[in-house]
């Protein structure tokens, strides 16, 4: 009985120590013609076959979130040019930055960098509404998650208990990703905290999988996220 305690409690702080050391990486690309942020660029980390991504905003910032600890090389993608990369470091619940670094993609005409609806388009997924800390911060229902997602995308429904309806999927069957964390709800979440807000309601990626439904994904701000937004 003993070991059987003991291996369990071995596996446990494995699996804690394993959860805790991830890191993001972030940085900001400009173009490097007329030196301007680029937005809707594709910053990419692959570890192992497995692709860690995101996509840069509208001042040319990315944040690819939850990376193993280690050192990478960033591509930044847009089309197929996948030729320019950038070493970074992601240290344990930090991040590592490339800083600004200019691109221009090969054979692309800069008009062609367009998303209609300010759509996020992932590798490899469908196109995903998603909210910033701005949008959030004016939007008239920002106490409410639920109600917001239902504003992002015509395919989520509230029912009258309040359970909401992905798709003509069943009452409930979805999950929340709050940080990295699957929950069944989320409560008590200020808006004020809220960095980030993404719906997926079909093609969801293997990471939020546990649904036949869909997910709401909420990223509030770290300790890092409020230094740099008072460097700037």
């Amino acid at each position: 009985m003993k070991k059987t305690l003991t291996l369990l409690a071995s596996i446990l702080v494995s699996q804690l120590f394993a959860q805790s050391a991830l890191g993001d990486a972030i940085g900001t690309v400009l173009d490097a013609d007329s030196k301007q942020p680029m937005e809707f660029i594709k910053a990419v980390i692959v570890d192992q076959g497995k692709k860690y991504q995101a996509m840069t905003d509208k001042d040319g910032r990315f944040r690819i979130s939850a990376i193993p600890a280690g050192t990478y090389n960033v591509f930044l993608v847009f089309g197929r040019d996948t030729s320019q990369t950038y070493p970074v470091d992601v240290p344990i619940e930090s991040y590592g930055n490339i800083g600004s670094v200019e691109f221009k993609p090969k054979g692309v005409m800069k008009d062609e960098i367009v998303v209609k609806e300010r759509l996020r388009l992932r590798m490899g997924e469908l196109p995903t509404p998603e909210l910033t800390e701005k949008d959030i911060k004016h939007n008239p229902n920002k106490f409410s998650i639920a109600t917001m997602a239902t504003q992002m995308s015509s395919e989520i429904k509230m029912a009258d208990d309040g359970e909401l309806m992905f798709r003509g999927a069943r009452k409930g069957d979805m999950i929340y990703v709050l940080d990295g964390v699957k929950l069944q709800d989320v409560y008590n979440v200020p808006s004020c905290s809220i960095n980030r807000m993404m719906v997926y309601t079909g093609g969801l990626p293997a990471k939020y999988g546990d649904t036949l439904g869909g997910a709401i994904v909420v990223e509030t701000y770290g300790y890092f996220d409020l230094l740099r937004q008072r460097a700037d």
